[in-house]
């Protein structure tokens, strides 16, 4: 089945129950014929409200034997409660969370409050659940169904959407359920089948076999009419019509009204019970109970509620259909609410659901309650420890309704629109700031509302307004707020040239208004470092650059650090030309995000780290660094940043991918031009073509020059790119900056890269002292990449001159390394000179990995450096099956059968 829409009719075909036909069935079956085999997967089936969907999906259940069926419900009321559904959902196969590693089982046990924990994100929730279900596959195929999912909470839909689209190799089905998919966005991607009404002849036979039909044939087309194909209308409709025609009082001919009348028609203690059961939407029968005993009601009045055809009552209640549900609770009365809610307040375990009881407390009431509130509050906080912020922002509005206090008020509702904002939900967390301001908060509350309206036009549109309202609005903040938002804002302004010396002028108010702390965190040296290297010259600024990427090695080898803004410091440590903290500070970031959890950092880590080790030569390890990020950007529904990808491919020499990633920039918002004018240099240095790199890199000049931030390797390709084309005048502010950083911080990138300049720019025989002072300097290094650059520049060189033989040495050295190294531009350019010089061409190897996928390449590397499958899995966000699927895939595609073979392949 594609993930196109199916429309398919319900047909009633065997007497007393509603069933779909052969061809809906076969639609479910062919989805669970296709799991049973080990080829899981998801569909969305959608109609309008007593259409049918849960029959059919009923029916689809009950043909399954010898599978798991488990099941979960959303509740129009409960939509915010969190992980309401994944609990339904998992709870009958939790035990199965001992099987999985670590992180993914402290996660489960955070989430559903079995023990206390570190917030887990949803990322690892959603690995978690998957990881539970597979388990639980192993024992027997499983078939999650989902009804109503319109109505199940936030947190719950994104874990089962991300689960949805992992579960191909395993022998899970799912199945959602909804009114229409628009309310339910985050399955948009799984394969619909929509169900639709009845025909009138269906619709006929329908009214025959489920009630006796003894209207006259007027009354008939009135209520067929009237139902407009809607199987469950019909029935209902025909049960009470009324001699027209129209059921119970006419003019209210919906459904809805039909169950509303029903319950109105029943005795008070039944209808205390079904408002009882509409109020409690977990099923616990032992709480119903329990809440009917406070109500005074007993057996007999459960009983007459079940017999009222609107309730089930087995070792779950529910009832007939969520509309009923809906029906009794919205006409039951807001005083029988309030008295359904508070028994249900009072029946329920304060030490095992403390938020529920808070919950129905909370609906219990009319007016202002502190100690409620509390409560409420409270629950908000066990919810953030669980990694619900759309329930954290749930428990604290309700609080702050509930507040008496109008300052008190206001607070609480701006700490339920950061809830929002962080949630996903800018628009929402807007109106509660509109709505707080106007309680007239205090002053600090005042500027914390200033601050928050920022932000969440901030990370709406990332403008460049947007940032500098951000900035205005942090004045006000606290001391450490402040510094850690005027972070935020230079940084997304550090390749912005909207207008030139914005980024100087930010620095100069960052300076005034930011007084240095005592001690410094090392978050602080960071924006100092920013600020004064955008106000003092380089030999300068360079001493505080220093202490501030001292600072983040410290911070990175304590115990237990924090990983943001480490790749910051990363930036700054390619400006100091130390290639040991760049990479230190982002394997140590990228190994805390992913032993933290930390997604929303990671992928930002990764491309640092790749863009680390494409700087010293791991070109190899820089790809498989950008497939992980890619990984895990899918996973979270991110945007891709592609400044590390333009790096690798540049330096590869790879054209085909440098237009392709380019390409797909066309349009984007906040794409660094400096980046890709970089990287342009860098390709054309590597093919030869010099003229086309400077005009490349004199743009990336151009933006420097007007105050926009450049991680400076761009002077080492600017000074070759002029010496070559004998434009030395061009090189001379770089090859200046190149020497200042030497002196400042000497050290074998940085002295290495400014020999390598005089080098360039010497027109005569001195220029050997300093090719060969380079090289050497280089060769004490973990530079590779420039090394074998330097025996190219070399060897060129003397090509030139006509040292022929000596040239031939270098040439095959830097030809052997690149190669090596996976730099094919600059292979290809030194394999050129040697044919000049009438050596024989070079080919390069073939790449025995050229044939595999991305996510192939990242399995094997993972795979031959030692990693386990179920570390893969956590890697990638997948099950371990499906890595499984991958190893099958490769060894096949490399005619190999074992990981000892990998390893030695890729050795």
């Amino acid at each position: 089945m594609g993930a196109g829409t199916v429309t398919r009719h319900l047909f009633d075909i065997r007497p007393g129950t509603l069933v779909a036909r052969e061809a809906e069935l076969g639609e479910i079956a062919s989805l669970t014929a296709a799991a049973a085999r080990g080829r899981g997967g998801a569909m969305l089936v959608v109609g309008d409200a007593g259409i049918g969907k849960s029959t059919l999906i009923d029916e689809a259940a009950a043909q399954l034997d010898g599978w798991r069926v488990l099941r979960a419900g959303g509740i129009e009321f409960e939509s915010e409660l969190p992980y309401s559904a994944l609990h339904q959902l998992c709870a009958p196969v939790l035990d199965h969370r001992n099987g999985l590693p670590a992180p993914q089982r402290r996660a489960l046990d955070t989430v559903f409050g079995l023990h206390a924990g570190i917030t887990p994100t949803p990322m690892l929730v959603g690995l978690a659940v998957l990881g539970l279900l597979s388990a639980a596959a192993r024992r027997g195929p499983v078939f999650c169904v989902v009804d109503d999912a319109q109505w199940i909470d936030v947190g719950s839909r994104q874990l089962l959407a991300f689960v949805a689209a992992r579960v191909a190799a395993e022998r899970v089905a799912m199945v959602f359920a909804a009114r229409d998919a628009a309310s339910v966005s985050e399955l948009g991607r799984l394969p619909t089948l929509s169900v639709v009404g009845l025909t009138d002849s269906e619709a006929l036979t329908l009214l025959r076999y489920r009630t006796p039909l003894g209207h006259e044939a007027a009354v008939v087309q009135r209520i067929l009419a009237e139902a407009a194909g809607n199987p469950l209308a019909l029935v209902e409709f025909a049960r009470d019509a009324g001699p027209f025609g129209l059921p119970g009082d006419a003019g209210h001919g919906t459904v809805e009204h039909r169950f509303v009348n029903r319950f109105l028609r029943l005795p008070t203690p039944t209808r205390s019970v079904l408002v009882l059961a509409a109020a409690e939407p977990t099923g616990d029968l032992v709480l119903l109970r329990r809440a009917m005993a406070i109500q005074g009601l007993d057996g007999a009045d459960l009983a007459a509620a079940e017999d009222s055809g609107l309730l089930v009552a087995g070792s779950r209640v529910h009832f007939r259909h969520p509309m009923a549900r809906s029906a009794v609770y919205r006409s039951s009365g807001a005083g029988a609410r309030r008295q359904a809610h508070a028994a249900l307040a009072a029946g329920t375990d304060a030490e095992i659901d403390p938020d529920r009881r808070a919950w129905h407390r909370a609906s219990a009431i009319t007016g202002p309650d502190e100690e409620i509130a509390a409560e409420l509050e409270r629950s908000a906080g066990r919810a953030q420890r669980r990694g619900g912020l759309a329930a954290v922002a749930a428990f604290l509005e309700r609080a702050a309704r509930l507040t008496p206090g109008r300052s008190r008020q206001a607070r609480r509702l701006l700490a339920a629109a950061r809830a929002r904002l962080g949630s996903g939900a800018p628009a929402a967390a807007r109106e509660l700031v509109d709505e707080a301001e106007r309680l007239q908060p205090e002053s600090a509350d005042r500027g914390a509302a200033r601050l928050l309206r920022a932000t969440i036009d901030y990370h709406l549109t990332r403008s460049i307004p947007a940032t500098i309202a951000l900035i205005d609005a942090a004045d006000g903040a606290g001391p450490d707020e402040v510094r850690e938002t005027y972070l935020e804002a230079f940084a997304s302004l550090m390749f912005s040239v909207d207008e030139p010396g914005r980024l100087r002028r930010l620095a100069l108010h960052i300076r005034e208004r930011t007084p240095q702390r005592r001690p410094p965190r090392p978050v602080d040296l960071l924006l100092q470092a920013f600020v004064e290297q955008n106000l003092r010259p380089v030999d300068e600024a360079m001493p505080v650059m220093r202490r501030a990427v001292d600072a983040f090695l410290e911070h990175a080898r304590t115990p237990d650090p924090n990983p943001w803004w480490m790749e910051r410091a990363c930036v700054l440590s390619i400006d100091l030309g130390d290639s040991d903290a760049m990479e230190e500070i982002t394997d140590r970031q990228v190994e805390l995000a992913r032993a933290q959890g930390a997604y929303a950092i990671l992928p930002h880590a990764l491309r640092f780290q790749a863009v680390a080790r494409t700087i010293v030569g791991r070109f190899a390890d820089a790809h498989v660094c950008i497939i992980e990020a890619r990984a895990v950007d899918e996973a979270a529904g991110t945007s891709n940043l592609v400044g590390s990808d333009l790096m690798l491919a540049a330096w590869r020499g790879d054209i085909d991918s440098f237009r392709e990633i380019r390409e797909t920039l066309h349009g984007r918002v906040g794409v660094n031009p400096t980046a890709l004018h970089y990287a342009n240099g860098v390709l054309c240095n590597g093919g030869g073509d010099h003229e086309a790199a400077l005009d490349a890199l004199l743009l990336v000049r151009d933006q420097h020059r007007r105050g926009a931030y450049t991680v400076n390797a761009f002077h080492h390709e600017l000074v070759e790119a002029a010496a070559y084309v004998g434009r030395p005048e061009e090189a001379e502010e770089s090859a200046g900056w190149i020497g200042d950083v030497a002196r400042v911080n000497p050290n074998a990138w940085t002295t290495g890269a400014h020999l390598l300049a005089c080098a360039l720019l010497d027109p005569g025989l001195g220029a050997q002292d300093h090719y060969r002072a380079a090289i050497s300097r280089f060769a004490d290094s973990r530079m590779r990449v420039h090394y074998a650059r330097a025996r190219l520049l070399y060897g060129e060189w003397l090509r030139r001159i006509g040292r022929r033989s000596d040239a031939r040495v270098e040439l095959h050295a830097a030809h052997d390394l690149l190669s090596t190294i996976g730099a094919r531009g600059f292979a290809a350019r030194a394999a050129r000179e040697l044919d000049a010089l009438g050596e024989p061409s070079l080919a390069d190897d073939a790449d025995p990995l050229a044939g595999l996928t991305a996510r192939e390449l990242l399995v094997a590397r993972k795979v031959a450096s030692g990693a386990g499958t179920k570390e893969v899995a956590a890697l990638l966000f997948v099950s371990p099956r499906t890595i499984d699927a991958h190893l099958r895939n490769l060894y096949r595609k490399l005619g190999i059968t074992s990981r000892r073979q990998l390893r030695e392949l890729l050795r």
